[in-house]
């Protein structure tokens, strides 16, 4: 009875010796191979340095084929185990976000390398494209709509019971308090249409608890020694708010008053109510979505009303690139970043073939963009129906070239009584043309534009003698090229804001080349200067000085005579210098 015990015991200890054999076989084998294997971890964040949680990271081998694959944690973190040695390309992607991805990576047998990415949506990707033109308060930059609408960003993801859940990009950051901020300011200037004098600017800017933004601003400004006519106002007011998913609306609602501006018929003051409102929406990582508007009313020497709708549509099909198509009506907001200052560009309202008018036309835009390295370059095509043009000039006009004595057909004028610079509309042209911009970063603080453009600018005609009476028709369109090269950002160490731009075209046209393009409001040589003032304890904090000149070497004027011998002249860009103190706290 016992030997049969003896047999089944002695075989199971055969069985368990072969088994333990073949494990630690096994064992050795797996750790061979785990010792041949590599992998690949890091962090994955956003432009504003915010880590990015679910986001999906895959490790892509050179025939496109994916070998590995896993979700960003809490904190931004992934790793991809037991990769073959070899060349893979590692890619980042998220919903809202232009995909990363790092190339030409060389794993090598047991390493374990470490590939940090950033994820940036559209807009960032092609960083600084000034695609709309400046406003004169450009100082004002330091004022943030703070939704923080990048920080807090939702990520679509699939759970693991293929539920779709949202979780937020910044589960782990602290939420932004309140805040509130005000700057104080003083400029004075010659020159400027409108704005030439002493002016006192108030700023007050709060940051809501759900991130939305709201501003109040004010400038009034009178001409020292001139005691005939009142300060001239402008209040605004802007407020910007979360829509939806992945959606933002701003609206900016202004009020200005010039009483040292002379329309024809010496009728004096200028009035305007403005309200602008831009919405912007994100469809996934395929396309932004902007769109908006301005309506105001104006009185001058009558009253005149318009609406100034604009649309744009920017889309990223592949890989670095991007195409887009953009529709505005005014050249003073043409986007959602165009209502990144509060105070508004004033409308120029004129007695135009019988009655009040002002300057009025349709751009339409196709545009592809590439991103090359850090950089951007940018062709578009640009078609342009101008109605009504807004043609500057400067000179001490008579009360007769203000009656319009002697015109057959008169146009208005509005005319600045403390500098004498007017404006006047002419009549409207089509033109076509191109436009190549190529941007590049100097400094990771500073960069640089050059923007070659073709078109066409209204000019004297040939032969033609300008006078005031007939100043209007005897302006004509002119194809012609123009050629800008800007610089922008801030110096490192000193803190100094910079824009400076030469913008070059044809002295003979008065009015710019492809007038919907970012820098045509700055003929010549421009440039802004933005200077921290640091003593010591002996000035406060928060105390700059600003300088801003347009045109300093008062290139492009044409001359010419009014009625009673005076000389007037015409320029795109009259010359105009401005300087002052601001105080944040």
């Amino acid at each position: 009875m016992q030997r049969p015990q003896v047999k089944i015991a002695f075989v199971s200890l055969l069985l368990l010796a072969v088994a333990v054999r073949i494990a630690v076989a096994q064992s050795a084998a797996i750790q061979g191979v785990a010792g041949q294997n590599a992998a690949v971890s890091g962090v994955i964040r956003d432009a504003q340095g915010v880590a990015q949680m679910g986001a999906l990271v895959q490790v892509i081998a050179a025939d496109s084929a994916v070998l590995g694959s896993t979700f960003t944690d809490l904190h931004g973190r992934y790793l991809i185990p037991r990769l073959l040695p070899g060349r893979y390309e590692v890619k980042a992607s998220a919903a809202l976000f232009v995909p990363a991805m790092r190339g030409n990576l060389q794993l090598r047998a047991g390493a374990q390398a470490i590939v940090n990415l950033t994820l940036n949506t559209l807009f960032e990707s092609t960083a600084w494209i000034p695609a709309e033109r400046r406003k004169a308060d450009e100082p004002s930059d330091d004022w943030k709509w703070t939704m923080r609408s990048a920080a807090n960003r939702p990520i679509l993801r699939l759970a693991e019971d293929g539920d779709v859940i949202m979780v937020s990009s910044s589960v782990t950051e602290n939420q932004s308090k309140r805040t509130d901020r005000a700057r104080a300011e003083m400029t004075a200037g010659d020159g400027g249409f409108g704005s030439s004098g002493v002016h006192d600017v108030f700023v007050f800017d709060r940051t809501l608890d759900d991130g939305a933004g709201l501003r109040l601003h004010a400038d009034i400004g009178k001409q020292p020694g001139v005691t005939a006519v009142g300060p001239s106002t402008e209040f605004a007011t802007g407020y910007q708010t979360r829509l939806g998913f992945a959606g933002a609306g701003r609206g900016v609602v202004s009020y200005q008053s010039h009483p040292e501006l002379v329309s024809s018929g010496g009728v004096p003051g200028l009035e305007a109510m403005q309200m602008s409102t831009a919405q912007q929406m994100q469809i996934g990582d395929f396309a932004d979505l902007e769109a908006g508007g301005t309506l105001y009313l104006v009185r001058s020497a009558g009253y005149a009303s318009a609406s100034r709708p604009f649309l744009k549509i920017t889309a990223h099909p592949v890989k670095s690139w991007t195409v887009g198509y953009r529709m505005a009506t005014s050249q003073n907001l043409q986007s959602f970043a165009g209502l990144d200052s509060v105070q508004q560009e004033m409308p120029i309202s004129v007695k135009f073939q019988g009655r009040s008018q002002t300057e009025q036309g349709v751009h339409q835009e196709f545009t592809v963009g590439r991103k090359a390295g850090q950089g951007v370059i940018q062709v578009s095509y640009y078609l342009d129906s101008l109605d009504r043009v807004a043609v500057s000039g400067g000179g001490a006009l008579s009360a007769a070239d203000l009656q319009q004595v002697g015109q057959t057909a008169p146009n208005g004028i509005l005319a600045d009584s403390n500098t004498g610079n007017f404006r006047f509309l002419s009549a409207g042209y089509k033109a076509q043309g191109v436009n190549v911009m190529v941007t590049e970063p100097l400094t990771p603080n500073m960069w640089v534009a050059v923007e070659y453009a073709t078109g066409a600018g209204l000019a004297p005609k040939e032969g033609a003698v300008l006078g005031l009476p007939s100043i209007s028709t005897d302006l004509a369109p002119q194809m012609a090229q123009t050629a800008t090269i800007a610089l922008r950002g801030r110096v490192t160490h000193t803190g100094t804001r910079v824009r400076a731009s030469y913008r070059w075209q044809p002295t003979r046209l008065v009015t710019a080349v492809d007038p919907y393009a970012s820098f045509s409001d700055q003929a010549y040589f421009s440039c802004y200067l933005r200077q921290a003032l640091r003593l010591g304890n002996l000035l406060p904090a928060g105390l700059d000085a600003t300088i801003d000149v347009t045109n300093l070497l008062a290139q492009g004027y044409r001359p010419f005579l009014s009625a009673d011998g005076q000389t007037l002249f015409l320029a795109q860009s009259p010359r105009t210098l401005q300087a002052g103190l601001a105080f944040t706290f």
